[in-house]
């Protein structure tokens, strides 16, 4: 069994070690719950790392959106190279739930775009976690949503060994039952080809384009080939292979004939509830619609909206939890829950929302009552599927701290840098205060944030500052995510001088550029100005040396008090390690630059090595086999933006032109 192993140049500092090792021994003492209360900038990841490399046990992290999952996904990535680091969020690029409006008498249909990298990224989380130990998936609260049976997933996997006797059209049936699709024209994930005696199938779950070739002799199998898809060169002879279902919610045929005919007798029993009620037109449509359902299943062993019979498919209980990623961990698993203030209240919220929506399908006879059972876990049941949990934050809730055997504090940067000083100021004469403040950052080549509190007074104080000829933009939620990096790209570079957003927390951006930040309306009662809030943003200030946060007030709220005492605290301790190991805080002005061209030339070097590899398989000067290559590099370009590598997918775009460019289009 591999083991977990750090790759990194650099080694625990400031107080990572005190914190590495603490929680360690909290998790191998059988601590169930622990939390690490790490300040901005003190490196919360690589402790997170340390400890999985301490305790090697499969690890789930749960974030709370799809941004800083990737963010994450890729510090684990580069930090356990050798080990199998995955990522799992909700496929759905764009997704509108089914639903029905009786005030209106207004049924909304289901409708969805389901992003097919994501869905092989999650299949490989589930296949990584049923093949070895040495597993760390970074996930969204989507982990607590149905996902189809661990147990029946592994029972319907396909076992294939050398000098086992099989036909390919019995390979054929079973790859079918698991849900691959025949193609024998083009062979892409989630499909097999059969070619004479020669079966080759391409896992959606495989990280790199890898499939598989089976070559039979008289209905014996007597080669089993790893190979790469694009180049169809040979990568490994295997003795025997196991093929996973291409997707989570796949069922025998035993298993689908008694969910028809559980389906079909809860469908009688609803149908005369909704008669002895009156209900003419809801026993109609419900008998119509699930009518219609069954005989799809039987035919074609699905149907559309299937997730809404899991109950009955599955055989549970009415009520009983449904299976979800946690349930595909071992027992033994550590959870790591990032930003846990944020995360945890999300995944409370997750089960109430999602029922009152589906009671109206069911009380309107859109659905059965077991489409209830196509749900989240219950916080309770979330709680009590996990086995150990360390959460994450700079700033714990109340209900966190309690729960906590033990709160390890993580207050010193490696960087020796301080929690910003903060000021308090009258909010009369603070646009001429703000424009002289953004001056003096803008003279010493540095940046500055100011906060608001609506999209509106955003956008209007962008207008005013950019009309006394400062470089100015604002950020919030209606930019779309590859403009949100071009303009945080813009500020740290100096194309811009100052953002503007709300509270630009969901970014989880930290930018050593900025050293100023002003927050308007500090004051105001509201989440937005919470202590949680003022302390999360007062953070962003604290990778300058010079930083400085000032809050734009009439009186001192209570939220701001705690805050600014909750900083100060800090610094003290700070300031006394710094003055106790020698330590100046400085900023390396240098540095930034330094990460941006590091990471542009990682980028090159990673796109023009794939591009020489698939080069070097292909004929430029032959249209079909040009247009192939192109497409291909397409995808991968895709795929690294869907994984937010933007300066990796931008080398493989500027490759595209140069290949068109040179050989046509």
């Amino acid at each position: 069994m591999r083991k977990f192993q750090v790759v990194s140049p650099y080694e625990p500092s400031g107080d990572q070690g005190q914190a590495i090792e603490k929680l360690s021994q909290g998790f191998l003492a059988g601590n169930k719950y622990q939390t690490l209360k790490g300040v901005t900038g003190s490196g919360k990841t690589f402790t997170m790392a340390k400890i999985i490399e301490k305790i090697q046990r499969p690890t789930l992290i749960i974030s709370h959106n799809k941004t800083l999952s990737a963010q994450l996904y890729r510090e684990f990535k580069s930090f356990f190279p050798n080990n199998a680091v995955e990522y799992f969020v909700s496929y759905y690029d764009y997704y509108q739930p089914e639903a029905y409006v009786p005030a209106r008498d207004l049924f909304i249909e289901k409708d969805c775009d389901i992003n097919k990298e994501i869905d092989n990224l999650r299949l490989a989380a589930t296949y990584s976690l049923m093949e070895r130990r040495d597993v760390i998936v970074v996930a969204t609260v989507s982990c607590i949503y149905g996902l189809g049976m661990p147990d029946l997933y592994k029972e319907m996997r396909l076992h294939i060994e050398k000098g086992k006797a099989l036909s390919p059209h019995k390979i054929a049936e079973h790859l079918i039952s698991l849900q691959y699709s025949r193609n024998d024209a083009v062979l892409e994930r989630g499909t097999f080809r059969i070619r004479g005696d020669i079966i080759e199938v391409f896992p959606p779950y495989m990280e790199t384009d890898v499939a598989y070739r089976i070559e039979l002799e008289w209905d014996e199998v007597f080669r089993i080939r790893r190979f790469d898809v694009l180049n169809n060169s040979t990568i490994e002879e295997l003795d025997e292979t196991v093929f996973y279902p291409a997707k989570h919610f796949v069922v025998t045929q035993e298993k689908l004939v008694d969910a028809t005919k559980r389906i079909e007798d809860e469908l009688q029993i609803r149908l005369k509830e909704f008669e002895q009620q009156h209900k003419i037109l809801e026993a109609e449509r419900l008998k119509t619609r699930t009518t219609y359902d069954i005989e799809m299943l039987r035919e074609m062993g699905t149907c559309p909206g299937i997730e809404n019979y899991s109950g009955p498919i599955s055989g549970r209980n009415p009520g009983d939890p449904p299976a979800t990623l946690l349930h595909y961990f071992p027992d033994d698993f550590l959870c790591l829950i990032d930003e846990a203030h944020v995360t945890v209240p999300q995944i409370g919220a997750m089960y109430e929302g999602d029922r009152s929506r589906k009671q109206n399908l069911i009380d309107f006879g859109f659905r059965l009552p077991s489409a209830l059972d196509n749900r989240p876990l219950k916080f309770q049941e979330f709680s009590k599927k996990l086995n150990q949990v360390i959460y994450v934050t700079a700033t714990p809730r109340k209900e966190e701290l309690a729960q906590s055997s033990q709160v390890v504090e993580q207050i010193i940067r490696p960087t020796g840098l301080l929690d910003p000083i903060i000021d308090v100021r009258p909010s009369e004469g603070q646009m001429e205060d703000i424009y002289r403040e953004i001056k003096e950052r803008i003279e010493k080549k540095e940046r500055s944030l100011l906060l608001t509190l609506t999209k509106k007074m955003a956008e209007d104080l962008t207008d005013y500052l950019s009309s006394l000829d400062l470089k100015v933009k604002y950020l919030h939620s209606e930019i779309d995510t590859f403009e949100r990096v071009d303009i945080l790209k813009e500020l740290r570079s100096g194309a811009i001088d100052v953002l503007i957003g709300i509270n630009l927390l969901r970014e989880g951006i930290d930018i050593p550029e900025v050293s100023f930040i002003a927050i308007l309306d500090a004051d105001k009662i509201g989440f937005l100005r919470s202590t949680t809030s003022l302390i999360q943003i007062i953070g962003r200030a604290a990778r300058n040396a010079e930083g400085k946060v000032v809050m734009y007030a009439d009186r001192m709220s209570d939220a701001m008090n705690e805050a600014i005492e909750e900083t100060k605290r800090r610094r003290a301790i700070q300031e006394q390690y710094n003055k106790e190991h020698g330590i100046t805080p400085t900023t390396i002005k240098k540095a930034v630059q330094d990460i941006l061209d590091h990471q542009k030339e990682n980028a090159d070097k990673a796109a023009m090595q794939e591009t020489e590899i698939l080069k070097n398989n292909t004929n430029l000067f032959d249209t079909r086999q040009r247009n192939k290559l192109l497409k291909a590099l397409e995808k991968e370009m895709a795929a690294c933006a869907d994984r937010l590598e933007y300066e990796q997918a931008a080398s493989i775009r500027d490759q595209i032109k140069e290949i068109q460019a040179q050989y046509g289009k």
